[in-house]
């Protein structure tokens, strides 16, 4: 049995990242998309966790790279096949002067799958915990009922609130009043659709940050966000627009952080309902059957794609074409797969196969506010299913519309994002591919309910596989499954650009996330 620990060299490297001069400023930031909650547990969405990242902590947290560091925890490990057991920081304190123990961290994890109308819950963290044991104050321990290597990557996800505001509601934590975090900052007010704002939390078991006052604007509109950095409104901004990033790169009051990341782009078709509600013969009348639901179909969709051309002339080089789950530098990733090949005149032949020699009429929706040319990509897959017979239309609308309609399942054919959470593989085959079920946490994102017998449990074994060598191979077969069935279209891999003012610095993540605590001021 492998024991996963944390050595002395990851807690020195946390300490490095923490030990900053404290400098008495404020920072503005410019955020591109809306954060639908401050309530850290409400929805699965990386603007909602960034912004959680602020207030709370996590048992364990990660760098820039999602390498795993200690967070709330000093140290964790396996003590039986089936049990973990955390380590928990001492003097740690709440915002409201209450001590961090290890009955706050019971509170967080009950309160997972008691928030209701989550659009995209966390119990895919959860689900394994059969049983919470309390050592003692600073210590406990995870039962669960298989081996689950995986349970310190989880914990990265689960944010840790208050016992006393455990059963809180949405609103009291976005009103502020249940927002009692340990993190680096405090929250002063949360205006929807404007902005956050915080104070530091002077207390913080990580050290002073640098930045007294933070305001986190939300600017959706790209030329806007550029505007109010170029005019000095705001100090930073995150997801540069990739039609701005040559004339940013050329002015010398400005320095640009970039890195590609683990957010897939993709698309997601209904391939389990025998009618589904926006795919129709062209003439508009109703389909015998849901096209969607052969693989034939799925695939010819795929093959139609030209992704290289998406990346050329929508997204401007700052993406990499994607043919599976995760990038190449990541756990998980099989070099069996590559980037489906630009192939029309193969897509119409499979459709006719499929009994679809005129194709059919479909809506694609998609954002147009959550990621990067989100309803740009939306219209060039349209452009490009059209020419291979799927006369497609778009409707694209704000994230705080999409979600909640695509998780009632509205939609046939979508596109959205995903980063992975556990910085590998299983995180996108567990939310986006695995069979949906409720009761283990399963396919809490798969909004096209695709279903695979074999990718389930090639996932489900690597879920329960310590070894690292035989779970990522598990991890690679059920990926290869997937991809092969088209369970998803992937289409690409964003890069994420951000730029600051000069005398901001910040290290660009794999993950996405825009910390505050992360910039930091540069002679």
């Amino acid at each position: 049995m492998r024991f996963t620990r944390m050595f002395a060299a990851a807690a020195a490297l946390l300490s490095a990242a923490i030990a900053l001069p404290v400098h008495s400023a404020n920072i503005v930031i410019g955020l591109s998309a809306d954060v639908t909650a401050i309530d850290p547990h409400y929805h699965n969405l990386t603007p909602n966790n960034a912004v959680a990242t602020h207030l709370f902590d996590f048992l364990v947290a990660r760098n820039e790279k999602s390498q795993l560091l200690p967070g709330l925890a000093t140290e964790w490990k396996a003590i039986e096949p089936t049990v973990w057991e955390f380590k928990l920081r001492k003097g740690v304190r709440f915002s409201d002067g209450s001590e961090f123990t290890a009955a706050d961290v019971v509170a967080s994890i009950e309160r997972v799958p008691k928030v209701p109308k989550s659009p995209s819950p966390f119990t895919a963290y959860t689900k394994q915990i059969t049983k919470i044991d309390v050592v003692d104050p600073y210590t406990i321990r995870f039962r669960t009922a298989q081996p689950y290597p995986l349970m310190p990557s989880d914990m990265v996800q689960i944010a840790i609130v208050s016992k006393s505001a455990a059963s809180a509601s949405t609103d009291d934590f976005n009103t502020g009043k249940a927002a009692i975090g340990t993190g680096p900052y405090k929250l002063v007010r949360y205006a929807k659709g404007d902005r956050i704002e915080l104070a530091r939390n002077d207390n913080w078991w990580g050290g002073k940050t640098p930045w007294e006052k933070v305001t986190l604007r939300l600017v959706t509109n790209d030329a806007a966000r550029v505007a109010a950095l170029l005019s000095g409104d705001v100090q930073a901004i995150e997801n540069v627009p990739t039609a701005d990033v040559a004339k940013l790169r050329q002015d010398k009051r400005l320095a640009l952080f970039r890195q590609t990341s683990d957010r897939l782009m993709y698309v997601h078709m209904d391939s389990n309902r025998d009618v589904t509600p926006t795919v129709t013969a062209k003439d508009g009348k109703p389909l015998a059957t849901n096209p969607l639901k052969d693989p034939r179909v799925r695939k010819a969709m795929s093959m139609a794609i030209n992704r290289p051309l998406i990346v050329e002339r929508v997204m401007e080089g700052e993406a990499v074409p994607a043919g599976q789950l995760v990038p190449d530098f990541l756990f998980g990733a099989t070099k069996n797969l590559k980037v489906e090949k630009h192939d029309p005149e193969g897509a119409r032949k499979l459709l006719a196969e499929a009994g679809y020699p005129d194709g059919f009429a479909l809506t694609l929706h998609a954002t147009n506010n959550r990621y990067v040319n989100d309803a740009k990509i939306a219209q060039a897959l349209a452009q490009m299913w059209t020419r291979a017979g799927l006369k497609t239309e778009v409707v694209a609308m704000p994230s705080a519309t999409f979600f909640p309609q695509a998780t009632e399942l509205k939609f046939s054919v979508l596109q959205a994002g995903w980063s992975t959470g556990t910085g590998e593989a299983s995180s996108s085959l567990k939310a986006l591919l695995m069979t949906f079920n409720r009761e283990k946490g399963f396919g809490t994102a798969n909004r096209g309910r695709y279903s695979n017998g074999k990718v389930d449990a090639l996932t489900e074994d690597a879920l329960m596989t310590v070894d690292d060598v035989k779970r990522e191979a598990y991890l690679q077969r059920a990926t290869e499954l997937a991809i092969g069935d088209t369970g998803l279209i992937p289409l690409h891999f964003q890069v994420s650009i951000w730029a600051a003012r000069d005398g901001v610095g910040y290290t660009p993540r794999v993950d996405e996330q825009t910390l505050a605590h992360k910039f930091v001021p540069r002679k």
